[in-house]
């Protein structure tokens, strides 16, 4: 087989709005009852994939899940109608959009069985997100569904959270090869929630079947997580040799990079110091939430927000890094705005998954004339604005569902209606 890193982006629902759901979300609850442009949103999104298949990166997508969320509704004995006004912005969420929360994935060389395993994760500390798991389930079983190769979890039980890939990094040689599997958990934010626990990091390790010795567990610094960094990405980021990471992302950081240099010494930590860049202006600019990738040509490459490129400190960094022969070698803004107003940069809108595309079910691998076919759908079908007095209309609740069963068909994942 040949293995490679396959970036899996959450098709931003035609449903996008700015409820500020998510405490210790800063972006999201500053934007709470703005007007947000599902439309634009999607478009955004999809040329970010485009970008990236221009890059010589392989690129998937998933499908919006089905909302409103009617069975949710129901079983908290209630409708659209009748429900009151957080419980259906909730139901209502677009939030599945983020992928990097889809799931956690561990590639076949660091399995027992050599299969890549993958555990759809429960996201029950917001319950916004709490009932996204089952939608996400029935799809990656789906995409990932040869038993040959692939290997698809239910979720751990609560009470233990688990927000997925947002908050576990893998660092190895290449992408194909063996590699040491990070999972980061939070124990306090203070007047923020933690949102990953370390026994479900502990329950997803052992359901895939994961080598102790090539494992770690490593603390999310309590600043960190009351400074707006609700999940580790937002701090850290690591692709094959080089983590990339805020001095404050780590509870005890030196501890953690001595662990990490013991099991692979061929590390490369790049450690950008609080005094240059404060966790204030990471969470603002969404600097870490990047997406760092290897291209073709062997070089590494940052794909980050535009935010980060407006913020002096930031770039004036990054700048620097680049000049001074750093590991990382290019520099890609793009432009996901209406995802960063509700508080998700490139790399929470992707998950990524090491596999050989061909093992993959073809519709949810992406090229230049299916994502054409989906941008002429969103086009088409996505409501342009959605305020939030719009979430109890009816007339918005058939657009959305109609723009979804649209897009499905275009794709021809008809059964994930």
């Amino acid at each position: 087989m040949s293995l490679v890193e396959i970036n899996f982006d959450g098709i931003i629902g035609p449903s996008h709005n700015y409820a500020g759901l998510s405490p210790g979300n800063i972006a999201s609850a500053s934007n709470a009852g703005a007007i947000s442009q599902p439309r634009a949103a999607a478009l955004q999104g999809i040329e970010k994939m485009r970008a990236n298949l221009r890059l010589g990166l392989a690129q998937g997508y998933f499908m919006p899940l089905d909302r409103p969320n009617r069975q949710w509704l129901s079983g908290l004995s209630t409708d659209m109608t009748n429900a009151e006004p957080h419980i259906r912005a909730a139901a209502f969420s677009a939030s599945a959009m983020w992928a990097a929360n889809a799931a956690t994935v561990s590639p076949a060389p660091d399995t027992a069985d050599g299969k890549c395993h993958l555990s759809a994760a429960n996201l029950l500390t917001m319950a916004h997100r709490s009932h996204e798991w089952a939608g996400t389930l029935a799809q990656l079983r789906l995409a990932f569904a040869d038993e040959r190769h692939f290997a698809v979890h239910a979720p751990v039980p609560s009470p233990y959270g688990d927000e997925g890939a947002a908050n576990f990094m893998r660092l190895c040689p290449s992408h194909g090869e063996a590699g040491l599997e990070i999972f980061v958990y939070g124990k306090s934010g203070g007047p923020f929630p933690a949102r990953q626990h370390l026994e479900a990091s502990k329950a997803v390790a052992r359901a895939h079947r994961l080598d102790p010795e090539r494992t770690l567990f490593i603390q999310q610094s309590e600043i960190a997580i009351a400074a707006g960094a609700f999940h580790n990405d937002v701090v850290a980021v690591a692709n094959e040799r080089i983590l990339f990471t805020h001095e404050q992302a780590f509870e005890e950081p030196e501890a953690a990079y001595t662990a990490i240099r013991d099991k692979m010494p061929e590390i490369e930590i790049v450690i950008v110091p609080a005094d240059r860049i404060s966790l204030a202006d990471a969470v603002q600019s969404y600097l870490f939430n990047a997406q760092l990738v290897t291209l073709p040509s062997g070089e590494m490459a940052l794909i980050l927000p535009t935010e980060a490129q407006s913020n002096p400190r930031v770039w004036g960094w990054l700048e620097e890094h680049i000049a001074g022969n750093g590991p990382i070698r290019r520099l890609i803004p793009v432009d996901v705005r209406q995802s960063m107003a509700n508080g998700g940069g490139p790399a929470c809108l992707r998950l990524r998954v090491v596999a050989d595309p061909a093992t993959v079910d073809p519709r949810f691998i992406a090229n230049e004339a299916k994502l054409d076919r989906i941008a002429d759908v969103v086009a088409s079908h996505w409501p342009e604005a959605i305020a939030p007095s719009d979430l109890g209309r009816p007339e918005m609740v058939e657009q959305v569902q109609a723009a979804r069963t649209a897009l499905l068909s275009a794709c021809d994942l008809s059964e994930l209606v």
